[in-house]
Parts: structure tokens; sequence; C-alpha cells
């Protein structure tokens, strides 16, 4: 765990003194800030004391934020040859692949930790149900959790992060719109099926306020197979 935290730390450090963490949180801001308080789902002119549009504009912004930070995790490191003498030390790929996960999802906390004057705000103006923010909050870490393991798996069979960066759209897509559409066209146990599969219904869930087993196996398994498979493809590099 020690070599994982380390990692972690690392990683973190990189995207500060890559500026990219500062581009992240001044884009993320500026767009939920935007949308949220004075564009589409203002605040003032719906009069209630609710983070609704927050979290639907959140739900989009990081479904494309997280690739662009997962794209160089890996592929960034294969190309400058950095990803050999990192696997020479006494970390296991599976630390190296759960370190840079923490990392990338550190820092999307700490971009959500910067909305809290959000929910302070709020709180001030009216009754606010903490329940629904939390949830809200705790949806949004599992929805970066599940494409942060997504983008760590493209990123660790490319060394090239436009590519990277698109594989993890792509296998994002299906996931947070094209299965809800294939739901609501289908019918029977096919329809049941998509919707199972679909992120959006999952999420929507939790963010209500509603936890259910099954939305956290979901999450869970997604974040799973993502770091196993980029765990996978790391040991298959090493064996070649």
């Amino acid at each position: 765990m020690r070599e994982v935290l380390i990692i972690c730390r690392k990683e973190l450090r990189s995207f500060f003194d890559s500026l990219i963490a500062y581009i992240l949180l001044v884009l993320f801001l500026g767009f939920s800030g935007f949308f949220t308080w004075m564009y589409g789902s203002d605040i003032f002119l719906v009069g209630q004391t609710t983070l609704r549009g927050f979290f639907s504009v959140a739900y989009w912004s990081l479904f494309f934020f997280i690739p662009a930070l997962t794209m160089r995790l890996l592929a960034e490191e294969k190309k400058t040859g950095t990803i050999e003498l990192l696997l020479t030390k006494a970390v296991s790929d599976r630390q190296v692949v759960l370190g840079k996960f923490l990392g990338t999802l550190a820092l999307v906390s700490i971009a959500l930790l910067f909305t809290a004057p959000y929910v302070i705000t709020l709180a001030n103006i009216g009754n606010l149900d903490q329940g629904e923010i939390l949830c809200g909050y705790f949806a949004l870490l599992l929805m970066s959790g599940a494409y942060t393991s997504i983008g760590l798996f493209t990123s660790s069979i490319t060394n090239n992060q436009i590519v990277a960066f698109l594989t993890a759209i792509f296998i994002g897509l299906f996931f947070h719109l094209i299965f809800e559409v294939l739901a609501s066209n289908f019918s029977g146990w096919l329809g049941a099926l998509f919707s199972m599969l679909s992120l959006s219904s999952h999420y929507d869930s939790i963010s209500r306020g509603v936890l259910d087993s099954r939305d956290l196996i979901y999450f869970a398994s997604i974040m799973i197979v993502g770091l196993l498979l980029a765990e996978l493809s790391l040991t298959k590099r090493n064996v070649a």
C-alpha cells in the first residue's frame, strides 16, 4: 500500500507541475459555475435550492475531462521509455495502475471540493436536502472512478495520447449515452439489459439519494474490469 500511495502522490504532483490540474480546475469551475448559476438551470430563476443543475453539468464535463487526464498516464511513459524504469523498481504492475488511478481520482476530488461554495451558498438561501447533495457528489465520484479506469486501460494499450483519449471517449460513450438510447428503443429483456448497462440510469438513481447495492456493484465492476485490463496490458508488454 505504501508504494501505491507514493505513486499516487507522484501523479498528483505531476498534474500540478504540468499545469494540467490548474487548467482542469479553471475549466471545470467555469463550466459548472456558468451553467449552474447563470444559464440553463439558473437557480435564482428556477427558485429552488437544489444542485441538480450542477450535477447534470458535471455529469457531462467530467466525461470529457477525465479522458484528457488519463490519456497521458501510461501512454506518455511508454512513449518516453520511463515506464521501463518504473517497472524495474520494487513495484508491481498492479501497484502502478492503482497509484495512477488514485492520483487521478484525487485530482477530481479536489475539483469537486472547490464547488463547496455552491453548497454553502444554497444552504444560506433556503432549505437544502443534504442527503441529496451528498449522494450527488458520491455519484460523481463513482462515475469518475469508472471513467478513470477506462482511461487507464486505453492509455495502457497505446503510446499515443490522442489515440488513448479518443478510445476512452468512444468506449465511455456507450456507457454514457448509447446504452440509454438503445434501452429506450427496445423492450423486454433486451431493453432491460441495455438499461442495466447504461451508466446514466445508475448515476441518476444515486444522485437522487437512492443507494442501491446494484448501482454500487455496477460502478465497482467497471472500475475493477478497467483496472484489471490495464494491469493485464502492462503484464503482456513485460512478457513481450
